[in-house]
């Protein structure tokens, strides 16, 4: 894996992002731009290291500390989404995760 696993990521559970947007455009009449998302941030190597226990995966992890990393932090202010239309993500992290590799194992015909 690229850079050292440092930096850390925001990702949203596909649901909530399209619940966020339906609530936007049913809610919000105004041209300035509105965060979506999920308020929570991960490092890489700690999200890696979920996807390790979650999947029961038993290969090696090799970070490759020679490649970027990039971007340190990536994590949005939702506020005014919940202030504005009253959006807030409601699927925890570990839940989507654990959703989100189920639809691939069954994708793979592996679950």
């Amino acid at each position: 894996m690229g850079g050292t696993g440092k930096p850390s990521r925001e990702f949203i559970f596909v649901v909530d992002a399209a619940e966020g947007i339906l609530l936007a455009a049913e809610k919000y009449n105004n041209s300035e731009a509105v965060n979506i998302g999920a308020g929570f941030e991960i490092k890489i190597k700690d999200l890696v290291t979920l996807i390790v226990k979650l999947t029961k995966f038993e290969g090696q992890i090799i970070w490759d500390n020679t490649k970027p990393g990039g971007q340190p932090r990536r994590c949005l202010d939702t506020t005014k989404a919940d202030q504005l239309f009253g959006f807030k993500a409601k699927m925890s992290f570990d839940e989507g995760l654990k959703k989100t590799i189920n639809h691939y194992k069954i994708q793979l015909g592996i679950a």
